[in-house]
């Protein structure tokens, strides 16, 4: 099965929070966040949402950093994702 979103939605793939933080600390379970980091896996046509043109800027490879409480969890396949809209994605990280 495949997710295709819609519109200016983009499925995200949560990327895997580190278990130690750069100076070495192992950080317990509880006190770990969800990241806000992940990797486009699909991308919607974007075109016009709401009376308004919508241009996609994502692509699908892209590392992203989203907001918060953005999207809606999909388990797929025993994988997990993010659904969110793309004026919920706040930055593309460049290598």
């Amino acid at each position: 099965m495949k997710l295709v979103p819609l519109g200016d939605r983009v499925v995200l793939k949560q990327l895997v929070a580190e278990e130690t933080t750069k100076s070495g600390i192992v950080l317990p379970g509880q006190s770990k966040e969800k990241p806000q980091q992940a990797e486009v896996v699909a991308v919607g046509p974007g075109g016009v949402i709401d009376g308004k043109e919508v241009k996609m800027e994502v692509k699908v490879g892209d590392q992203v950093i989203y907001s918060k409480y953005a999207g809606t969890e999909v388990k797929l396949d025993e994988e997990e994702y993010i659904v969110v809209k793309q004026s919920d994605i706040l930055a593309i990280i460049e290598a």
